[in-house]
């Protein structure tokens, strides 16, 4: 089994790179100072803070999960506590350059960033859901990191922490923004993904899938799709205006409709081939859905 090295704090990132961080909880590191190995073997590290790359490199690759990623010019990659990523090909003279955002969740503690946090699902997505970003966008990353930079060269004191995250949160809602824009210019490539979504939960529901299995989550999809959840939810979110969740719930109504038109299936068997465990189960979502019971939507018809 590979070995997995842990990076716990944001100094163990700099140190085999001879970086040097001002703090010990956050760091704006330029990467092209680092010393790079000539001929590194392939490793994987873990984190243990956040981590934001906005990279350049030639022959150099990361392998997360099953997918490889070549960093590319005007990419941004985000990694999240407890992370891995693969450091698989560096090639003999590699020619890295870009910055890194590097901030501990410790150094969240007792604000309100500690709690909005979660908000930004980019953390969790994979580095081929990278942020491809613009020259202007760059240079508002880079006017960011400036600013962080910035803070952490002059002397401590009890304002530098508030205006550090300040910072740092600004700069994680610009690239909200950024994600929110690339979804946009993507659309024929998400509607595409949405399309596919449908298919495939018609295909699980019809072919008895979803009797045998049970109702499928969302996160069964993405893997079907080569994406994460996250993502995956984020891009039906923004194509359909619904989340990934209700789409499915939605489907599910559809075809239960159809179904309950033929009058030789009970309430109970339609539930169950729709993967409900309980028909009661189904019969209130069927309600909240459509207005009607099961039962009284049928009679309806007649």
């Amino acid at each position: 089994m590979e070995e997995i090295i842990d990076l716990k704090n944001v100094n163990d990132y700099c140190k085999p790179l001879k970086l040097s961080s001002l703090h010990p909880l956050v760091t704006v590191l330029d990467l092209s100072k680092g010393e790079w190995p000539k001929n590194p073997d392939p490793k994987s590290v873990r984190y243990h803070f956040y981590g934001v790359f906005l990279k350049d490199g030639e022959e150099c690759e990361l392998r997360y999960g099953r997918k490889n990623y070549d960093f590319q010019e005007g990419t941004l990659v985000f990694v999240g506590p407890e992370q891995v990523v693969n450091i698989s090909k560096i090639g003999k003279r590699p020619k890295i350059s870009g910055y890194a955002l590097l901030f501990h969740p410790e150094l969240l503690l007792g604000t309100h960033l500690v709690k909005k946090i979660g908000d930004y699902n980019f953390f969790s997505y994979e580095t081929s859901e990278a942020l491809h970003i613009s020259p202007k966008e760059r240079q508002i990353v880079l006017d960011c990191f400036q600013k962080i930079e910035d803070e952490l060269a002059e002397r401590i004191d009890k304002h530098s922490k508030t205006v550090i995250l300040s910072a740092i949160e600004l700069f994680l809602n610009y690239c909200q923004r950024f994600y929110d824009r690339q979804f946009i210019t993507r659309d024929s490539v998400n509607r595409n993904v949405v399309e596919q979504f449908g298919s495939a939960l018609q295909t699980y529901i019809w072919s008895g899938m979803a009797k045998e299995n049970g109702i499928p989550s969302v996160a069964y999809f993405a893997g079907k799709l080569n994406l994460s959840p996250n993502y995956f939810g984020d891009l039906v979110k923004k194509q359909t205006g619904k989340s990934a969740q209700e789409f499915i719930q939605l489907k599910l109504m559809e075809i239960a409709k159809q179904r309950i038109y033929d009058p030789e299936l009970s309430i109970a068997e339609i539930a169950y081939g729709l993967g409900f465990r309980y028909p009661q189960h189904f019969s209130r979502l069927f309600k909240q859905q459509v207005g009607l019971s099961p039962k009284e939507f049928r009679q309806s018809l007649n």
